[in-house]
């Protein structure tokens, strides 16, 4: 099959790829889950957790992940000749790159999304087209926990675009063509509403008013009945039109609603309250929000919308109305306002339709000539401001459905929406240009404070100002109560209010009027979390570190990292967490406050402890295994099992664990600490033993910086280049290549210009280490050939043997084993001869290895058993278990199955004594090889 056709990925039906047409073999059920998992979120990387817990749920098999592998494997060659889909290895995980236009189910969004902003005649093209994708129930031939959620929450998404498309075509005059279809609708949803307000219209545009009538009696009925409630108001006032038999519902529809206010009058809404003062900083936000406005009147077709969000308290709504008042002249015909309420700490959300009707109001319509329906009031609101030069402020949004019903469909209309909630809905279906908010500088509170208090205040006290503003944190909020209780109390110190901060934290910040308190407006955010998010709050409150990462998360919670990921993220759009680029979260100091004194007011004690020994197990054995791959000479420790919901992360490779430890020396620092002050003794000695190597590596590094720094202004250049050589070498076995490199060019460029070839040649050796734990073989070849070259010229046997060692061994990685073998060989001859065992065995080995590859399997064993005596001889174990490892391999090549199986087996003991999880776990899978046909 070729690979120009036209390629479409279907989820909405079976799971299929079709090129021209024609559907190509996708595999077994569970592979084509892992295609429906990575094609739901095409182009973007998906986690081979989540890929797991996507095709097996909460209990995958023991080889999940190297079962997934395979399928993933699988359908790569499937998709080999499809040039518009492949399957890709990111980091973290894996991505479908196909285009979300080669997948129905996006196609569909994207057309959705579309029909949200056009008139009903667009809203039925697009919406028609878009159910046209479905060829049956979603994801047909999939079966999991996941893809049956998936397949209900599409199933829904689905629902609600029919119910969408029949008010479309309800709003233009359709009624009798619709009976049939609508009667099979309420069959399958007797209790929804909405759906019944839509055939109850089309039953009376038919001629059956007795039959919307009877249907209205029938849901009524069966809701009290079977909810204990009446139907809702728009339902009971559209029965009390039928029975009026009002003239509007079968009017015919017109290409524009006539605008209904009072005869000759020009409404202009004025409704912006007062510019906020004083307003400091800020200057990017506003230039962001100037430059959206001047892209909305060059290149919009739809209106243009701001999203705003941050945290309570932070400022969203003065940045709002600031930039509103400095472009009111932008909008000649009117600004509206409305606060909606959506987190106010003493009152509930403002309904949407209440908003509207404030709206329709302040535009001029007579109370009399007010349509009744909420959606004909949204569509006269709409109708009024169409072509006018228009701003909307929504201020304190709950959600994107929030404010749906106030989004005008005119371009020329600007839409300003506050949120402490991303709404990622507005974004994705309204095209919104999402703002974040976050705190103000330290310059930035120091002039609000400035501006509150006067210049004099602030000069006199400014200690107690600095540390005033660094408990704040930037937050304006607290800088604002703060100010007002100096601004009120002028003969009060600011070091006594400092004070007060400083020993009882939020109390300081708390005032009986709710809009003035930090702790109410935290708190009015706490509420409107579920009651997973508000225990998750909490716990990462007292999380050790001062962010945590999502596996740390996952065992804080002892959620599944998926569910986790979940409820870190509504914390992250909620604003009361905060993500940062490398995907950490953190929260600000004064919402960790408020969200610890949460965590013990509403936290078991036990749900605490044993969230701790979770977090603090997480990282006791992540790093046990970083330790593990830094020293896998190193005698292990035994730790016991972590404790149930401990999710530790696994680390590839030494480069890994040596940027994990990096990375969380402070959460680990702080584990230990919180280990300490709950008495877990055990745990704080082995957080001490797991960190030793990289501390006593951490330290080396810091003895060799110290070193260089003072060699630079010594008169020796060989001390110098010797220091730098060093400190280039200790980078190297820290993974920090660039560093690791830049000071052993250092140390080279010193020894070349002093013409010192003892340095030339250790340093050259040096980088040749170095690019070979890099992986470039052919640099690390290159430098030590010329080191070699160098140690012969200085007569310096033993150092020749290393090079030519090393030499040999480069050549070999690079295939050149006549080469590898003829250097390898002389190296043995001079570490016999000047009785270097240790050197003696490693070179053996390579030799081994070479041939090994160049197929002479026989002395490629020989090699081997020469080598694994020498380390026996010499207690080294763990270089006696990579040789058996080895040598199981020309074994296996001539047939020999069982002598594999032996030597296989006596390293897999010795792997697990030394604690060498991934090396047992590889022996393993080469173990299992043996047993198939092919014999791996």
């Amino acid at each position: 099959m070729g690979g120009s056709g036209e390629v479409e990925v279907r989820l909405l039906g079976e799971v299929a790829v079709l090129v021209d047409g024609c559907g190509i073999e996708l595999g077994p059920a569970r592979q084509r889950c892992v295609l429906a998992a990575l094609a739901v979120d095409v182009d973007r990387v998906v986690s081979v957790n989540v890929l797991a817990e996507r095709v097996w749920g909460d209990h995958p098999p023991l080889r999940a992940r190297a079962t997934l592998v395979n399928y993933l494997s699988r359908l790569r060659q499937v998709l080999a000749a499809v040039d518009a889909a492949h399957v890709v290895r990111r980091s973290g995980g894996y991505s479908l790159e196909a285009g979300q236009a080669v997948v129905d189910l996006h196609r569909f969004d994207d057309l959705y999304a579309r029909a949200r902003t056009g008139d009903d005649r667009q809203i039925v093209a697009l919406l028609e087209k878009a159910l046209g994708l479905w060829r049956g129930e979603a994801l047909t031939g999939v079966d999991g926990d996941w893809a049956a959620t998936e397949r209900d929450r599409l199933h829904q998404r689905r629902l609600n675009a029919e119910h969408d498309l029949a008010d479309a075509l309800l709003r233009l005059g359709h009624g009798e063509d619709l009976v049939a279809g609508l009667s099979a609708r309420v069959a399958d949803n007797p209790l929804d509403e909405r759906v019944a307000g839509q055939y109850m219209l089309a039953l009376y545009r038919a001629g059956r008013a007795a039959d919307a009538l009877e249907h209205y009696r029938q849901v009524q009925e069966r809701l009290v009945e079977e909810l204990g409630t009446d139907p809702g108001e728009a339902a009971q006032q559209l029965h009390l039109r039928i029975l009026a038999a009002d003239p509007a519902l079968t009017a015919a529809p017109t290409a524009s609603a006539p605008v209904t206010v009072a005869a000759g009058s020009v409404v202009v809404p004025r409704q912006l309250p007062a510019a906020p003062t004083p307003f400091v900083g800020r200057h990017d936000e506003l230039d962001r929000l100037d430059a959206t406005l001047r892209t909305g009147s060059d290149t919009a077709t739809t209106v243009v919308i701001s999203a705003i969000a941050g945290a309570g308290g932070i400022g969203k709504t003065w940045l709002a109305l600031h930039w509103a008042h400095r472009h009111a002249d932008r909008f000649p015909d009117g600004q509206l306002f409305v606060d909606l309420r959506g987190f106010s700490p003493d009152s509930t959300p403002m309904d949407p339709t209440v908003a509207v009707r404030g709206f329709l109001d302040a535009l001029g319509v007579e109370p009399g000539r007010m349509p009744v329906d909420p959606h004909a009031q949204t569509a006269l609101f709409r109708s009024l401001v169409a072509g006018k030069r228009m701003l909307l402020l929504l201020d304190n949004t709950v959600d994107t459905a929030h404010v749906a019903p106030l989004l005008p469909g005119s371009d020329t209309c600007t839409v300003m929406i506050t949120s402490r909630n991303r709404l990622s809905g507005l974004i994705t279906g309204h095209g919104a240009h999402h703002l974040s908010v976050d705190i103000l500088t330290d310059t930035e509170a120091r002039r609000l404070l400035t501006d509150r208090l006067g210049t004099a205040r602030i000069d006199a006290e400014t200690a107690a100002v600095d540390e005033l503003i660094g408990l704040c944190g930037g937050f304006p909020l607290a800088l604002s109560i703060i100010a007002g209780r100096a601004h009120s109390h002028p003969r009060l110190s600011l070091a006594a209010l400092t004070a007060e901060l400083r020993d009882s934290a939020l109390d300081a910040l708390d005032d009986t009027d709710p809009t003035a308190s930090l702790p109410a407006v935290l708190s009015s955010s706490r509420r409107a979390l579920t009651r997973e998010q508000a225990q998750t709050f909490g716990l990462l409150a007292i999380a050790p570190g001062p962010d945590i990462g999502l596996p740390a998360a996952a065992s804080l919670t002892g959620l599944p990292p998926a569910r986790t990921t979940a409820v870190l993220r509504a914390l992250d759009q909620a604003s009361l967490i905060s993500q940062d680029t490398d995907g950490r979260y953190r929260m600000h100091d004064l919402i960790r406050r408020y969200a610890t004194d949460t965590a013990h007011s509403d936290l078991s004690d036990d749900m605490r402890k044993a969230a701790l020994e979770r977090v603090v197990g997480f990282y006791l054995h992540t790093a046990h295994t970083a330790d593990r791959l830094l020293a896998p000479h190193r005698p292990p420790t035994l730790l016991g099992p972590p404790a149930p919901g401990t999710h530790p992360q696994p680390l590839p490779d030494h480069p890994a664990a040596l940027a994990w430890l990096d990375t969380h020396h402070p959460h680990l620092l702080a584990a230990q600490h919180t280990a300490a002050a709950h008495h877990r003794h055990h745990a704080v000695r082995l957080l001490d033993w797991a960190l030793h190597t990289f501390h006593q590596r951490r330290d080396e590094l810091a003895v060799w910086q110290a070193a260089a720094d003072a060699a630079d202004h010594l008169p020796d250049p060989a001390t110098r280049a010797q220091a730098h050589r060093l400190l280039g070498h200790a980078h190297a076995e820290l993974g920090r290549h660039e560093q690791a490199l830049g000071h052993l060019h250092q140390a080279l460029a010193l020894a070349e210009h002093h013409h010192d070839p003892t340095q030339q040649a250790h340093t050259h050796h040096a980088l040749s280490c170095a690019w070979e734990q890099q992986g470039d073989d052919q640099q690390a070849l290159d430098h030590a050939r010329q080191a070699l070259d160098l140690f012969r010229t200085l007569d310096q046997p033993v150092r020749e043997a290393i090079a030519l060692n090393a030499v040999g061994w480069h050549a070999a990685r690079l295939g050149d084993y006549d080469t590898a073998r003829e250097h390898c060989q002389a190296a043995l001859t001079l570490h016999r001869h000047h009785h270097d065992p240790g050197s003696e065995a490693n070179t053996l080995d390579r030799l081994g290895y070479i041939d090994h590859h160049s197929g002479h399997h026989h002395q490629a064993i020989h090699h081997y058993h020469q080598a694994l005596t020498l380390f026996r001889t010499l207690g080294n174990t763990s270089q006696a278990a990579d040789t058996l490892d080895s040598v199981g391999h020309p074994h296996a090549a001539l047939g020999d199955r069982e002598q594999a199986r032996a030597v296989w087996l006596e390293a897999l003991e010795l792997y697990r004594q030394e604690g060498r999880d991934d090396d047992a776990e590889r022996t393993l899978r080469q173990l299992d090889a043996l047993d198939q046909p092919d014999g791996g």
